[in-house]
């Protein structure tokens, strides 16, 4: 049912946990049908320096999870943007057709992580220029 590399992914997880000053928080699913996914990353110079999750679900979804952050540590933002459900699909070598809306929900979540960076990084680049003393404008 499952290839050797989803199971790979699933038995021996990448990068499983959390980031508590994380710069970007990204979460989908639903609790209520099962499926959680939560990704936390870390951003230097608009590259994913660290990355880190947590999901509630079966082992695909924690394959998927896993795979995606190895596919987009290390990556720009906008590269890692582009990693699609199809990309992470492949990456583990297939995944059985019931279980592909969980390697949607893992590129979702990623993108929501850079998305919430990004409106963080916009606030935070207002705030700042609001905060400069008149003299520094």
């Amino acid at each position: 049912m499952y290839s050797a590399k989803v199971m790979e992914h699933f038995l021996h997880p990448r990068n499983v946990g959390v980031i508590e000053d994380a710069d970007g928080v990204g979460e989908v699913g639903n609790p209520a049908c099962g499926d959680v996914m939560t990704f936390y990353i870390k951003v230097k110079e608009d590259r994913i320096a660290e990355i880190k999750f947590q999901t509630f679900g079966c082992a695909a979804a924690i394959a998927v999870a896993s795979m995606i952050s190895e596919m987009a540590k290390g990556k720009h933002i906008t590269e890692a943007l582009k990693i699609t459900n199809k990309d992470v699909a492949e990456a583990l070598e297939g995944l059985p057709k019931q279980k592909l809306h969980c390697s949607n929900l893992g590129a979702d979540a990623l993108h929501k992580a850079i998305e919430d960076y990004l409106a963080r990084k916009k606030e935070k680049e207002a705030g700042d220029d609001g905060n400069k003393p008149s003299c520094a404008r």
